[in-house]
């Protein structure tokens, strides 16, 4: 695990652990009210578990507070930068998603050597 996501972990851990103590709430009162042990909720408060987020959602549902409480005060030490559109990506799916549309096994191996051909790698022969 990265410093970043370790740091991110232990700083919404400890929001977790405040938050429930500010509503005088036990670790083994919110384990309860979650369906989880206190062990785990241990875990979560510490940041040697991580939180998912779907278990985030359902621990600022029972601590009565919006999930972005678990982040206030943590201090961005990247920019942030635009995600790309992932054109690459998509065309790559699309390929994918045609090739395996062909049913002829012989047209699909052609189609095969003709996309290792054009990227540069050495055809295998197929064992038919």
């Amino acid at each position: 695990m990265g410093k970043i996501a370790k740091r991110v972990d232990e700083h919404v851990g400890e929001r977790v652990r405040q938050r429930r103590a500010e509503l005088g709430l036990t670790q083994h009162d919110l384990a309860q009210a979650l369906g989880i042990s206190y062990q785990q909720v241990q875990k979560y408060e510490t940041g040697a578990n991580r939180v998912s987020s779907g278990r985030l959602y359902e621990i600022a549902h029972k601590l009565e507070v919006d999930i972005a409480h678990f982040f206030e005060g943590l201090e961005p030490t990247m920019p942030s930068r635009p995600m790309e559109h992932g054109g690459k990506n998509r065309s790559t799916i699309e390929l994918v998603r045609n090739f395996a549309e062909i049913e002829d096994n012989e047209l699909r191996a052609a189609v095969s050597g003709l996309i290792k051909s054009l990227a540069g790698k050495p055809r295998r022969r197929s064992k038919a």
